[in-house]
């Protein structure tokens, strides 16, 4: 074989493995954050194709005709882009349970950094995703994403692409983080529910009680002090399920 269509073949190879790495790597947690430069997460993207490259059984479609070979990154796109913004749909759950936290505690504000997210958050919600940022590097989760990228190539061979389960499975993404932020949430419904209804009691028996200035230090103090207690499991029931996806798309 000639060295010119040789270099050509690997160029190719490497290029198809950096559309869907670096396709993934714009959104998943930790590596796509809003605070990472744009220069280096491409840079971080560049090297992980390269070193990569040679293990992904991308040799046989690097020779394939333009129009084929056209098609196939694009199909490589997508799938890099349907990682990564499934693995973020998973990661919002901590957004959103930051969201009711900082509502029943009475810390919701809407100019807090959004740290972890491409929008604004609360303070509670930035806390918890820096923290939950955090842990996926301290865990060795960014391992795992870096080993589920390259087997999904068993599960999404290159150039093929299912477009039902692709559908169903972020259905799936979806709810699941809704469920989970939910869960994480739920102790915070329950206490904001027995403040408020004691408040109330507290204001019908003694009408010239000044509830509000009364019940939102209690509020704040009882988020306060509840965040604390269990934001621990928050994050644990966050990696968790980021990480059983993760396994998924091993086998």
């Amino acid at each position: 074989m000639e060295l010119g269509p040789f270099l050509v073949a690997q160029a190719v190879a490497a290029g198809l493995v950096f559309a869907r790495l670096g396709a993934a790597m714009m959104f998943l947690p930790g590596f796509g954050d809003n605070a990472i430069p744009a220069r280096h997460r491409l840079l971080l993207a560049l090297a992980l194709s390269a070193a990569l490259a040679p293990l992904a059984p991308v040799a046989g479609l690097a020779e394939a005709a333009p129009p084929r070979l056209a098609a196939a990154f694009a199909l490589e796109v997508t799938v890099g882009i349907w990682i990564g913004t499934t693995a973020r749909i998973l990661f919002s759950a901590l957004q959103y349970a930051g969201y009711q936290v900082g509502m029943v505690a009475g810390l919701s504000n809407a100019f807090a950094p959004g740290t972890g997210t491409f929008e604004g958050s609360t303070l509670i919600a930035g806390v918890l995703l820096m923290a939950g940022t955090a842990l996926i590097f301290v865990t060795d989760l960014h391992r795992l994403m870096i080993a589920a990228l390259l087997d999904s190539y068993e599960i999404f061979p290159p150039g093929r692409i299912i477009w039902g389960d692709l559908a169903a499975q972020s259905v799936r993404a979806v709810a699941q983080s809704f469920y989970l932020g939910v869960s994480l949430a739920a102790p915070f419904y329950v206490l904001a529910l027995v403040l408020n209804l004691g408040m109330g009691l507290a204001n019908r028996a003694m009408p010239s009680l000044p509830v509000f200035f009364v019940a939102q230090p209690l509020l704040i103090a009882a988020g306060l002090i509840g965040l604390a207690a269990s934001a621990g499991a928050m994050l644990t029931g966050m990696t968790d399920a980021l990480a059983g996806w993760l396994a998924g798309l091993r086998f």
